[in-house]
């Protein structure tokens, strides 16, 4: 089994880097190394959680899926976070609530329940990571609900990208298309994702070229 060194560990996750060293050993010696590939899903809604991952490289989507089968992205994990969801779960005993799905090739350490739990009980660093992380998507989830309930920014979004397109392309940020709607970049980035994957346009950096978007 491939192990992950403390350097390697704190490159990835340096919220840890001045706490004792016993929470970087406890987490490296009782974690299991994993990898995903894209497509993987990690988790379906009402699995239980018997532990928690630390995601050291990849992406991960989190996301709902309605009686109609319609998808919506609650929040992506990036290298250096953990899934709130799961924290949640494993805190409160419930089962996960959404689904979660590797986006690309990724490594994780996966911590066992009773090791987490022990963990947030005993180091402050543990709950303050975990505690920031919930803060962050607490604020990011209003966002998405704001946008869905009173925004449609979906239907906004869509119309901007065909009134400032030219021969189907745009060249610019994520950030101004944020700032020319109105909304912050990372609901742009979340909305332009799913087009994506819908087949409505292709991404690359700093270009956004229309696919089946059209007025």
């Amino acid at each position: 089994m491939q192990r992950v060194t403390r350097d390697e560990f704190l490159k990835t996750f340096p919220v840890f880097r001045n706490e004792k060293k016993q929470l970087v050993e406890a987490i490296l010696s009782a974690s299991s190394y994993k990898r995903f590939v894209p497509h993987t899903q990690l988790y379906t809604e009402g699995d239980r959680c018997p532990g928690i991952a630390f995601v050291l490289s990849g992406q991960i989507r989190v996301y709902k899926i309605s009686k109609s089968g319609r998808e919506i992205t609650l929040y992506e994990i990036f290298p250096g976070e953990t899934c709130i969801l799961n924290a949640s779960c494993i805190i409160s005993h419930q089962n996960y609530p959404a689904n979660a799905v590797g986006l690309t090739r990724g490594e994780m350490l996966y911590l066992p329940e009773r090791i987490f739990q022990h963990l947030m009980a005993s180091y402050q660093a543990m709950r303050s990571f975990i505690f920031s992380l919930f803060s962050r998507r607490f604020h990011e989830i209003i966002e998405l609900i704001e946008e869905v309930t009173f925004g449609k920014m979906d239907v906004r979004l869509e119309d901007y990208l065909i009134e400032k397109a030219e021969n189907y392309e745009l060249q610019t940020t994520h950030q101004l298309i944020a700032n020319d709607l109105g909304t912050s970049r990372e609901v742009v980035s979340r909305l332009l994702k799913d087009f994506e994957r819908q087949g409505k346009i292709a991404l690359s950096r700093n270009r956004i070229r229309l696919l089946n978007l059209l007025p």
